[in-house]
């Protein structure tokens, strides 16, 4: 564990020099805070379309008043989610990889080898370092989200908004680590380093953008605005005796979906955000009843990323490594 630690204080030492990592995680947050904003500000239109509304009806004389909008300040943070399970995804790989191919780029890939460190000191230190960072990271991001909240949304968070954002963040941390580790893993297995980046990416583009596309694509609710059924001011007795009916279509729409880490990390986090109107507002305890499987999917890849990596990152495959 100590020279595991001397490998993750390397790794550190090296991101806080690196100007790039600097720029993806400046430009993370202020994707994730014009994201806020234009949420914020699309609420407010709402808000002003319905006041002028009101005023309309009251003029004409009729009293039947509309309910008026709501806001939730946690579905606020709907696009900066987004933004974190591609971009973040992708950062992740690139740091993954740069993990590996600097120590070659470098030349202090012999010098680390030579040193005494144990069977999985690197790939052990150089995980839990980029752990390290992506928990900083995360941190800073749900310091400058909530704060985007109650500042640009004008929506102050209770203690128990508060748990549902620190809930979502380690979900996201557990999702960035897993790519880190997964590319740790690739790169290091790969013949040659570009061809560990292109196969990352390949994995990226498969889980992140293609698969869960085609499982919305496949849900006949994503294909109007604000769902078919509702559109079509369809009950929910009445949509689930329509759904029943195609049973079989949905078990394979929701397998495609769930195969992905990226739907696991994205379900999980807008029922905990009350980003899926079926959880918002809802107690926890009935929000974990139901995405608990997400939960352990989430966890039970990361498992599987960090073991995948430090099982194939060994002195022999960094050693033959070529450019």
């Amino acid at each position: 564990m100590n020279s595991s630690w001397v490998v993750a204080r390397k790794e550190l030492l090296d991101l806080r020099r690196d100007r790039l990592f600097t720029v993806l995680v400046a430009f993370l947050a202020i994707a994730t805070l014009i994201s806020v904003a234009v949420a914020a500000a699309n609420f407010r239109t709402q808000l002003d379309a319905y006041n002028l509304y009101v005023q309309q009806l009251a003029a004409s004389g009729s009293r039947t008043v509309p309910a008026a909008p709501r806001l939730f300040p946690l579905q606020l943070l709907r696009g900066g989610v987004e933004y974190l399970e591609i971009l973040g995804a992708l950062f992740a790989i690139v740091l993954g990889y740069g993990a590996v191919a600097k120590e070659k780029h470098r030349g202090t890939l012999q010098l680390l080898l030579s040193r005494p460190l144990g069977r999985f000191s690197i790939p052990g230190g150089k995980i839990l370092g980029l752990a390290v960072v992506w928990f900083v990271v995360v941190a800073f991001l749900t310091i400058t989200t909530a704060t985007a909240i109650a500042v640009i949304g004008n929506a102050p968070l209770p203690a128990i908004e508060i748990a549902r954002i620190v809930i979502a963040a380690l979900a996201a941390w557990l999702y960035l680590v897993f790519w880190s580790a997964l590319s740790i893993g690739i790169t290091s297995l790969s013949p040659r380093l570009s061809t560990g980046l292109i196969v990352a990416i390949t994995i990226w583009l498969a889980f992140v953008l293609v698969i869960p596309q085609i499982g919305d694509t496949m849900d006949p609710d994503n294909q109007v605005p604000g769902g078919l059924f509702a559109t079509l001011q369809i009950q929910k007795t009445d949509e689930l005796a329509v759904l029943a009916n195609f049973a079989g279509f949905d078990g394979i729409r929701n397998g495609l979906e769930v195969s992905s880490i990226t739907k696991n990390f994205e379900r999980l986090s807008f029922a905990f955000l009350g980003i899926k109107d079926t959880y918002n507002q809802q107690p926890l305890a009935l929000v974990w009843a139901a995405m608990w499987p997400y939960a352990v999917t989430l966890a039970a890849a990361v498992a599987a990323s960090v073991t995948f990596a430090v099982g194939v990152t060994t002195r022999r495959t960094l050693q033959r490594k070529i450019s």
